[in-house]
């Protein structure tokens, strides 16, 4: 099983980097999992619509290239389907099973995803209506799938 996350911008916080190190290190039993980051767009404070609209669209052009054909796409937005962790875990566990290997999670910038990148995700997951920041979401998203690893595998670390 292959899973990666994308993300836009440089993740710059030592203790987001080392919390992102440590789930890792512990999904390496499990699967091959690698975070790629791809740049964000420089924009200024105050945007028109149409400007933001730009900034998302030349974001997604950088993540739409590094998704392969054959990666099942979940998009991470505010608006797609709040999932528990037991019903995540089930979800990873059934994709393996019906022949999805590789499976891509999409973190956007602070302005969201794009049209184009929504259009291609296979499905959009939402961690609730909280805003968080993209950045912090790494780090949440690699201990949930850690935690679907650990619930699939009858382990006790889920309680």
């Amino acid at each position: 099983m292959n899973i990666k996350i994308i993300g836009v911008g440089k993740l710059k916080e030592k203790y987001l980097k080392q919390g992102i190190a440590e789930y890792s290190k512990r999904l390496s039993k499990f699967c091959k999992f690698q975070v790629v980051e791809v740049p964000d767009e420089k924009a200024p404070e105050k945007l028109s619509e149409a400007e933001m609209e730009g900034v998302k669209e030349r974001e997604g052009e950088r993540i739409l290239a590094k998704i392969k054909e054959r990666e099942y796409v979940f998009a991470l937005a505010i608006e797609g389907k709040e999932r528990t962790s037991d019903q995540f875990a089930k979800e990873i566990d059934s994709l393996a099973t019906y022949g999805h290997s590789d499976i891509t999670f999409v973190i956007g910038g602070s302005l969201g995803l794009s049209p184009a990148v929504m259009k291609r995700s296979n499905a959009q997951i939402s961690f609730g209506k909280f805003t968080l920041p993209h950045q912090l979401m790494r780090l949440v998203l690699t201990e949930q799938v850690y935690r679907a690893y650990m619930i699939n595998s009858g382990s006790p670390y889920h309680k």
